[in-house]
């Protein structure tokens, strides 16, 4: 059963996901992984969008990325120390297409700007004070800049997130240093509507 509802999804998205017409309303789901220095972590997004034009639109994406980075372990192979970073986005966008007529596959790049809440954890077992570290700031407005390609109703890129760092304090409020809030994400995903590719 669970097989056929599977078949079911994908000859939707293969005969109808890949359409885009001006005018028409589309919804991407994607999912990604965060490359960071020694760490890594997981993105996720939800994107309904409209079509301005035949090969332009315009949307809102509601994305989450938790991350841990500079992780280092001691002797024992155990983790020591390590940074947690949690972000949730709320971007408007605009993607352009360069499709060829009567084909699915379509390039594009692509833009935005909105706001990202933002929570960043330093944790370090050799301290006597865990978490001691927390940024000063819940959120910040930002960007992101992407690029990638889309075929039959799947789509995979690439998009840098441009988000301010945030100031690092000590239980004390002093400023301890910053924590760096702009990411890179690889991700692939799938989407459904939009009507026919144009001419």
């Amino acid at each position: 059963m669970k097989k056929n509802i599977l078949l079911a999804l994908l000859a939707l998205v293969i005969t109808n996901g890949y359409a885009q017409k001006k005018g028409g309303f589309r919804v991407g789901l994607d999912l990604g992984f965060v490359p960071s220095g020694g760490g890594g972590g997981a993105m996720f997004s939800l994107e309904p969008k409209y079509n301005i034009k035949d090969n332009m639109n315009i949307g809102l994406r509601l994305g989450a990325a938790a991350i841990v980075k500079d992780i280092t372990v001691d002797s024992a192979g155990a983790a020591a120390s390590g940074k947690v970073a949690v972000s949730g986005s709320y971007v408007g966008t605009y993607d352009y297409y360069f499709n060829k007529s009567g084909s699915s596959f379509a390039p594009y790049l692509g833009g935005g700007f909105g706001y990202y809440s933002l929570a960043n954890v330093e944790l370090d077992e050799n301290s006597t004070v865990p978490d001691k570290y927390s940024p000063t700031v819940s959120g910040a407005f930002g960007g992101l800049i992407r690029g990638g390609f889309e075929w039959a109703g799947f789509r995979m890129g690439l998009e840098y997130n441009i988000v301010p760092d945030s100031d690092l304090e000590d239980i004390d409020g002093n400023k301890v240093g910053t924590a760096k809030n702009a990411y890179l994400g690889i991700h692939i995903g799938f989407f459904v509507g939009g009507g026919k590719w144009g001419k």
